[in-house]
């Protein structure tokens, strides 16, 4: 009797048992790049030449990438870190990121932010990264999903927004105005600051504690 493994049938043999996080493209890897530098990691010289921090596009947050093709690339890239997450992850059919996801922006907000975190921990030399992932990042993600869909978009594709109709008398002018005048209404109650202002006074004498020179003789310097 052998002690060899049994060999696999081919079809188990030319399957990997998992499939690696899949890799960011050449401009989405180049923003994150800028912000290295941007955050310490480079010179002086390439800080400055990046010009102002602020304007950097941040991949984990899709609408500051303002370019269209990095912009596609991140539509891509989150295509595959879905599809890898369904595959992965996912057992449970409730759980699974429904197809229509870019068409929720609340899905697409997480999942960019889930992505950069995924990426990162992937990046560290010590599991600690990848295991926070794990133990907070990608369960928090699922139970928000689950708890937003509400079994929405699972079986019949995607369904119309049902918060739509509060959101639009939510937007509609008059909302708007009634906003506006509650809000004006608290101003109102503000006082403007004096552009100089004296010292406060208590009691008719200063907060501040000041040194002022008396008449009569001067104070005993020995005691």
């Amino acid at each position: 009797m052998s002690d060899e493994a049994p060999t696999p049938a081919p079809s188990q043999a030319a399957r990997a048992m998992m499939s690696a996080f899949p890799r960011a493209g050449r401009r989405v890897e180049h923003a994150y790049a800028e912000l290295d530098l941007a955050g310490g990691g480079g010179m002086l010289e390439q800080q400055n030449a990046l010009g102002d921090p602020r304007l950097l596009a941040r991949p984990w947050d899709p609408a500051t990438c303002v370019d269209p093709q990095l912009r596609a690339e991140i539509w891509r890239w989150l295509e595959q870190v879905v599809t890898w997450l369904n595959h992965e992850y996912v057992w449970d059919a409730d759980a699974m990121i429904p197809s229509c996801w870019p068409s929720h922006p609340h899905l697409v907000h997480e999942l960019a932010v889930l992505a950069d975190l995924r990426r990162r921990a992937g990046l560290g030399l010590t599991a600690d990264g990848l295991e926070e992932w794990h133990r907070y990042a990608l369960p928090a993600f699922a139970d928000r999903m689950r708890q937003r869909m509400s079994q929405h978009c699972q079986e019949a594709g995607h369904q119309a927004w049902p918060a739509k109709s509060r959101h639009a008398r939510h937007t509609a002018e008059a909302a708007v105005q009634e906003r506006a005048a509650v809000q004006h209404a608290d101003l109102g109650t503000l006082t403007a600051p004096a552009a100089m202002s004296p010292t406060p006074v208590w009691h008719g004498r200063s907060t501040q504690p000041q040194l002022q020179i008396i008449d009569g003789p001067g104070p005993d310097l020995e005691t």
